[in-house]
């Protein structure tokens, strides 16, 4: 399918970003003999949209659990998904690695109308998640819908509040109705953007309470930066996996479209104060939440001491770069790059795979982006290395997905440790760009 290229014309804010998401790879555990079950039923529900805040019904994944789904660690889960859209479906749940047969496209089919899909998810690692049903989203009549998953540590964390900001966009036709992205949609305006399915989100703290805060970008294209006033924002984890806690610079965090990012913030400014969370993506700034610290009782004297860190599991601790397969990955121009990636409804395992690997071995990927904008990189079923400009080292955390800055190259190290078919994905962060894929094989 040939798309046409996108003109910009703006600059985006995003130039030059490395920090995305990370998440686990699959140290093999005995799973609970009684999985918990989860339903999802994929189906339009009421959401108060547009300037009017005029109900209208939207795609959701409703669930029997009550939102954001969380589970334990080690917990297996049966999932069973309706379809009760107008449009096949499959679901693409970030963050999650090691677990080919939950592998949207290469081992998932989409569910048509009316169909169920099951299949069990082993829950090995415990952090902030994102269940979405956007492969196939592209040009639909209606944006696919997000969930929040999370899975607890199996010794839990000193905190006193524990929530989710879930942050999605949504667009409006001339009509208000809301529409999906991708090339050849219709004309949209400015992003309309809701926090846990609200136009913000207000947060009350008590004097020296900590607060473990899931930052998820929820958006279908756009990366965002976010600034949060008055307090101290450490980060603990990114995209799922520890890190070493590290203090966000001026209280602000960068996501690219999936990331999640968990951040412990500490209530030690005087009771009355007020701290604004102000959404940045290249236009207006806007500010999406309110933290305010009360007069109540605290909760103890002095503020908790600095978090240590999580505990971090199965990924090794030094990825192997002198044996390891190096490929070059032009990413998909607006264009499309028709030799290499093709939209997801075109999707078939008899195309060549972008590259074949031993299991076990280290894979170094040069992601470059050919495009007039940042793209966005998601790599399914591990995590990666962001590795320095020679090769000579990595940053400290992992990743799934990373933002390209126009016309530049990012190296990224991942151990292809998992055997199975698994997907990479790239889009530029627009709303017109299309969504791309490829796959690889562990062998």
């Amino acid at each position: 399918m040939t798309r046409a290229p996108v003109h910009l014309t703006r600059r985006h804010l995003l130039a030059g970003i490395g920090l995305a998401t990370a998440g686990p790879a699959a140290g093999l555990r005995a799973q609970p003999q009684r999985p918990q079950t989860l339903a999802i039923d994929a189906t339009p529900v009421p959401l108060r949209l547009g300037p009017n805040r005029d109900e209208t019904a939207v795609w959701s994944l409703r669930t029997d659990h009550t939102p954001p789904l969380r589970f334990r660690q080690s917990e297996a889960v049966e999932v069973a998904l309706h379809n009760g859209l107008p449009a096949p479906l499959v679901l693409n749940w970030h963050g999650i690695d090691g677990v080919p047969s939950i592998e949207p496209l290469t081992a998932r089919r989409p569910a048509l109308p009316g169909e169920t899909d099951r299949f069990l998810l082993p829950l090995r690692q415990a952090g902030t998640f994102l269940c979405d049903a956007r492969p196939l989203g592209d040009g639909l009549a209606q944006s696919s819908p997000a969930q929040a998953l999370i899975v607890e540590e199996r010794t839990p964390v000193e905190v006193d509040r524990d929530e989710v900001m879930l942050i999605e966009d949504w667009r409006l036709d001339a009509e208000g109705r809301p529409i999906a992205p991708g090339a050849g949609g219709k004309t949209v305006g400015a992003p309309l953007y809701l926090v846990n399915g609200k136009p913000s989100l207000d947060l009350t703290l008590r004097p020296n309470d900590r607060l473990r805060l899931r930052i998820i970008n929820a958006c279908q294209r756009n990366a965002i930066a976010l600034g949060i006033q008055n307090l101290d924002v450490r980060v603990i984890a990114i995209d799922s996996q520890p890190a070493e806690p590290f203090l966000a610079r001026n209280g602000r965090l960068v996501l690219a479209p999936g990331s999640r990012v968990d951040a412990v913030l500490d209530a030690t400014p005087p009771a009355g104060t007020t701290s604004a969370v102000t959404l940045h993506d290249g236009g207006s700034p806007r500010q999406i939440a309110r933290l305010h610290v009360s007069a109540e009782e605290p909760p103890r004297s002095a503020p908790l001491p600095t978090p240590a860190p999580l505990p971090s599991e199965s990924l090794p601790a030094r990825p192997d770069l002198k044996t390891a397969l190096r490929v070059d990955v032009p990413l998909a121009a607006p264009g499309g790059t028709p030799t290499s990636w093709d939209v997801p409804t075109h999707f078939n395992m008899s195309s060549n795979p972008a590259f074949r690997v031993k299991r076990g071995r280290t894979v170094v990927l040069a992601l470059t982006n050919p495009a007039a904008t940042p793209t966005a990189f998601h790599l399914h079923g591990h995590h990666f290395r962001l590795l320095d400009r020679l090769d000579d080292g990595w940053k400290p955390f992992w990743l799934d997905t990373v933002l390209v800055d126009a016309g530049q190259t990012q190296r990224i190290a991942f151990a292809a440790d998992v055997a199975g078919a698994w997907l990479v994905e790239t889009m530029a962060v627009e709303w017109s760009a299309p969504r791309q894929v490829q796959w690889f094989a562990v062998e």
